[in-house]
């Protein structure tokens, strides 16, 4: 799977991508949900288009707390589902089962909540 649109609300759209580098300019103000690690070069994939929210696994978090360094780095909504709930590399796998365990203060403010499903975080900003 390249991309698929999961969910929808208005001209705002929720993509599924295996990976962050699928990311183009066709995404520009829509949800993305990656499977990809939330690491740093997740976060410039991200940055290449104006996203309105994206999401990442978070790889174990890691040393150094690099599998969710992304998050820092973005101004929008960003979070990490845990690698527990959800495949990394699999944004079918993550679309069902991912579990937020990390964001940014954008997605705070945004109302996602940790613990919560990547499904109901998503429909929640759909409707922003």
């Amino acid at each position: 799977m390249i991309k698929r649109v999961v969910a929808q609300r208005g001209d705002r759209k929720a993509i599924l991508m295996d990976s962050i580098s699928y990311v183009d300019a066709a995404d520009a103000g829509h949800i993305v949900i990656s499977a990809s690690h939330g690491g740093a070069s997740s976060a410039e994939y991200a940055n290449r288009h104006p996203l309105a929210a994206v999401f990442f696994n978070d790889a174990g978090v890691g040393k150094d707390n690099a599998g969710m360094a992304a998050l820092a780095m973005l101004k929008i909504p960003a979070a990490t589902v845990s690698h527990l709930s959800a495949r990394i590399g699999d944004a079918d796998d993550t679309w069902q089962h991912g579990v937020i365990s990390h964001m940014n203060e954008a997605a705070l403010a945004g109302g996602v909540k940790i613990g919560e499903r990547l499904q109901d975080a998503a429909g929640r900003l759909l409707d922003r």
